[in-house]
């Protein structure tokens, strides 16, 4: 296929319905995710205070699901676990379209957040084992794209169902979210043995991931790297509102761009980054956002006319990092993880993306109260500190840090 290889595509045979599962759960999850806390407020009538505690205490006690998923993924395999959470996240968003009661919600609310941790923590370890030899990156950029595609399609629609008005936008979103996640699991049961199951040879029992220092400095490193990626949508909107003298609406139109740029280049950017060492790669994506950072923080110290062309290139910078960090960054763990013990190594890497969503916005709120530029500087400091650990890393790592084709 040399036009799916001119795009920086992987050879897709026999694995589409895993990709067609990735973008109907993305779609549902863009479609109701952004209306949940909303549908607890005007539908089930619980007071907003209560709802925002009610998700925070589910996501805290969904905190473990990594680890879980870190003891049982070598031995099931990462798509059952996958598949798994999808029949949960389905049963989760059933309970909501029914249910009123708030204890019932808040159980509702365990079951989606455990569910969301288990897709996350086995969705990578089954991208890599469906990879072809020397398509790993290719399919970490490729499942990317789709659940960035479906989720920003799944966006658009929320955005449609809120121009209705009433409690059937809502009713309507729960209904489509619940039915989107079984589909992908009826999906994703159809994929073929031999394209999930890796023959691993009995090596001896797998390493002790705690023992490993190299990869727990990865995960460190990439937990910056994360909290780059997060820190766009969480402090982009309250940097408008309070700080700059921009239109509220480019909020949503630099948002989008770049969900435009994750849903369409992660292939065109691997096929140019595959021949690299992904370590050097992860490399200049943290100095580009360590640039992003500056220019974020000098948007408060520019003439008022330049403020929205230096937000427009501060974006496209952020965009730029995002993309090579993206499918990349995976693919660095997917490479340098053990044969034996290689699923539970890649569940624990998810506690990077996972510590990154859990401190953004107080790392965000807490230096944006006492200046508003310390966010963007912190932030730069911090991602020349990831870069450099990954710099010192790439000298101990093993050589499949480098992509072979």
């Amino acid at each position: 296929m040399p036009t799916a290889t001119s795009l920086g595509l992987p050879n897709i045979r026999g694995r589409v319905p895993l990709l067609v599962g990735l973008a109907i759960d993305s779609f549902g999850g863009g479609c109701a995710g952004p209306l949940l806390l909303l549908y607890f407020v005007r539908v089930a009538d619980v007071p907003l205070g209560t709802a925002g505690t009610l998700l925070t205490v589910a996501t805290l006690f969904s905190i473990a699901a990594p680890a879980a998923v870190g003891v049982v993924i070598d031995r099931i395999g990462p798509r059952n676990l996958v598949v798994g959470s999808q029949f949960a996240q389905g049963l989760a968003f059933t309970g909501f379209f029914f249910g009123r009661s708030l204890w019932l919600l808040f159980l509702c609310a365990l079951v989606m957040t455990f569910g969301q941790r288990v897709f996350w923590s086995s969705v990578f370890s089954l991208l890599s084992d469906v990879a072809d030899e020397g398509d790993r990156d290719r399919w970490f950029g490729l499942g990317g794209m789709m659940q960035a595609g479906g989720f920003g399609l799944g966006a658009l629609a929320a955005g449609a169902l809120l121009a209705v008005g009433g409690d059937t936008p809502f009713l309507i979103a729960m209904a489509l979210n619940a039915a989107t996640f079984f589909l992908a699991g009826l999906l994703l049961l159809r994929l073929h043995p031999s394209h999930h199951q890796r023959a691993v040879q009995d090596t001896g029992p797998a390493p002790q991931l705690r023992k490993d220092k190299p990869f727990l400095v990865l995960i460190a490193a990439n937990t910056v790297l994360a909290l780059c990626t997060m820190l766009l949508g969480v402090g982009l909107p309250v940097y408008v509102a309070d700080a700059l003298p921009v239109p509220p609406w480019l909020v949503g139109v630099l948002l989008a761009a770049v969900s435009v740029v994750l849903a369409t280049g992660q292939t065109l950017v691997v096929q140019h980054t595959e021949k690299r060492r992904r370590t050097n790669v992860l490399i200049v994506a943290g100095v580009t956002w360590a640039v992003w950072g500056l220019l974020m923080a000098s948007l408060l110290h520019i003439p008022t006319w330049l403020v929205v062309p230096g937000l427009i290139l501060a974006t496209a910078v952020f965009a730029f990092a995002d993309v090579l960090h993206a499918a990349t960054s995976n693919a660095l763990a997917a490479a340098v993880a053990p044969v034996v013990g290689h699923g539970k190594y890649l569940s624990y890497w998810q506690y990077s993306f996972t510590f990154a969503s859990v401190l953004a916005p107080a790392f965000f709120a807490q230096l944006f109260e006492v200046r508003h530029e310390f966010p963007w500087l912190a932030l730069t400091v911090l991602a020349l500190a990831a870069a450099a650990t990954i710099l010192t890393l790439d000298r101990i790592l093993p050589h499949s840090t480098t992509q072979r084709r």
